[in-house]
């Protein structure tokens, strides 16, 4: 049996070439402290294990122990293809290749090159974003709760804001409108029921109000015997009384949705056309880009916002209007955007691509796993329309020594996670994630038989 003398030493375990990927991802502190933790964990129980007289032996310990302490890629097989949890959207290599030089290299960020002086940061953006959604101006802040709140702390703080109470929403962690609307600043006036609100409620406030709000109920829906303000009317109400009105959209898709084959969701454009003053939206939802806040709309409005000085304090980093920036820049082709947009190409794969899919999993998963391939019903996610699913492909995940739970774990465990659901008695993972393909095989493959 080996001796606690014949431990290796700390800085030879750190100079091995096994243990160096480890030190890339976590840091040489992190390795270095949990070799220390191994070892004196043996020199306490005065027995040293077989795998600890090498670094390849330390090498599977030392990732388990620091799995939780860097992030890495996973694959979402979760069938909700915008997760909050796993990142949202994602961004093409083309994308991210195209803005590398923006963000390790100086840039013409907050700099008016034909002035040579000072410029305004979100005034590269602005300009698409009034080409693709046709406001007078725009800005970027950094989520779209950020921008909902500016909003209401520019014209109503101190004042009264009437909303639906059918849309007085609760987004994900716990983070609830009134409670933002309270942190604005601002009044919150409660008006119509929770299925029927209707315009005659917001007249009965609207003397009162600094703005009138509506409220895109993402991350639920309300059928049956229900009616809502439309915004055409809301807009028309505010503009008799010369106040601001506001949609918040949330999602924010750029295209109509329809022509992709999937289900339809208000654009920003459509609002503005239907003559509100100001919308706000995510720009890592149905947009397909980084997270941020963007707020469109009339150019005094802007000014305005513009001037609040928690726009400072809510303003968008060089990286996330780079990208910003260069997503937009694929709008404008819309006959080829679909193309380009990772979160639309997921949305959008064919039966063809996901069968393809299902059968090369099946074929790499030797029993004892047994799998089916089922037709299953996907997610848009992340509060974008939760009352359509879009029709998708999955693979069910059986072992006869198994149950569920210990699969969907040895699944996380695997060195590229892979976050799939349990349903009855099952797990699933959904296809539109299996991207790129190759990878998640050679992945799946390290699941112990």
């Amino acid at each position: 049996m080996p001796d606690l003398r014949d431990l290796p030493a700390v800085d030879t375990l750190l100079s091995a070439d096994e243990l160096k990927p480890l030190i890339d991802l976590h840091g040489v502190k992190a390795v270095r402290d949990t070799i220390r933790d191994l070892q004196n964990a043996m020199r306490e129980a005065r027995r040293v294990a077989d795998w600890a007289l090498e670094p390849v032996g330390y090498h599977a310990r030392i990732a388990k122990q620091l799995r939780t302490s860097a992030y890495i890629p996973a694959f979402n097989l979760t069938g909700t293809v915008i997760h909050t949890n796993l990142g949202r959207a994602l961004l093409s290599k083309e994308l991210w290749r195209q803005i590398e030089p923006l963000a390790t290299r100086p840039m013409n960020l907050e700099y008016d090159l034909a002035a040579g002086a000072r410029g305004d940061r979100d005034a590269i953006v602005e300009k698409r974003l009034c080409r693709l959604t046709g406001c007078e101006a725009a800005t970027i802040v950094n989520n779209n709760a950020a921008a909902l709140l500016l909003c209401l702390n520019t014209f109503a703080q101190g004042k009264k804001v009437p909303v639906s109470r059918g849309e007085l929403i609760e987004i994900g962690g716990s983070f609830r409108l009134p409670e933002l609307m309270a942190r604005s600043g601002c009044e919150l006036l409660e008006v119509g029921t929770t299925n029927r609100t209707h315009l005659k409620d917001f007249q009965a406030v609207a003397e009162q109000s600094a703005m009138l709000l509506k409220v895109h109920p993402s991350n639920y829906f309300i059928g049956g015997f229900s009616t809502e303000v439309e915004a055409p009317d809301l807009a028309k109400l505010a503009t008799q009384h010369n106040i601001p009105s506001c949609v918040d959209l949330g999602s924010g898709s750029l295209v109509d949705l329809t022509r992709l084959g999937l289900p339809l969701e208000p654009t920003p454009q459509s609002v503005l056309a239907d003559g509100i003053d100001l919308v706000t939206f995510s720009g890592d939802k149905l947009l397909g880009g980084t997270q941020a806040g963007i707020i469109v709309g009339k150019r005094d409005l802007l000014a305005h916002i513009k001037s609040n000085p928690l726009k400072r304090a809510l303003r968008a980093d060089k990286i996330t209007l780079a990208i910003l920036e260069a997503t937009l820049r694929l709008y404008e082709d819309p006959e080829t955007v679909a193309e380009h947009i990772p979160l639309l190409r997921t949305l959008t794969a064919s039966d063809e691509t996901l069968q393809a899919r299902a059968q090369k999993i099946c074929a790499a998963l030797a029993p004892p796993w047994q799998t089916e391939i089922e037709t299953s019903s996907a997610q848009i996610g992340s509060g974008a329309l939760p009352d359509k699913t879009i029709v998708s492909l999955s693979v069910t995940l059986r072992h006869p020594d198994k149950d569920p739970d210990q699969i969907a774990a040895e699944l996380r465990g695997l060195p590229t996670p892979v976050i799939a659901r349990i349903s009855d008695e099952r797990v699933w993972m959904d296809l539109r994630g299996a991207d790129p393909l190759d990878a998640l095989i050679e992945n799946l493959e390290k699941l112990e038989a």
